[in-house]
């Protein structure tokens, strides 16, 4: 499993072998939506994700 720090709250996330980059996670304490950007051998970096804004989709 890999390890990385929520950027909003500082709490270690772990995250499941078959995380892949670009998957939303959320953080487990501050439920903060989270991207996994970039992921190496036992980390993975983390950034908040954008928020869904109203005219997504159209």
């Amino acid at each position: 499993m890999k390890k990385s720090l929520c950027p909003v709250c500082d709490v270690e996330v772990t995250l499941e072998n078959n995380t892949e980059e670009s998957e939303i996670i959320s953080c487990p304490e501050c439920k903060t939506r989270l991207v996994v950007t970039s992921l190496k051998m036992k980390s993975a970096i983390l950034e908040e994700a954008p928020k869904i804004e109203e005219d997504w989709g159209e």
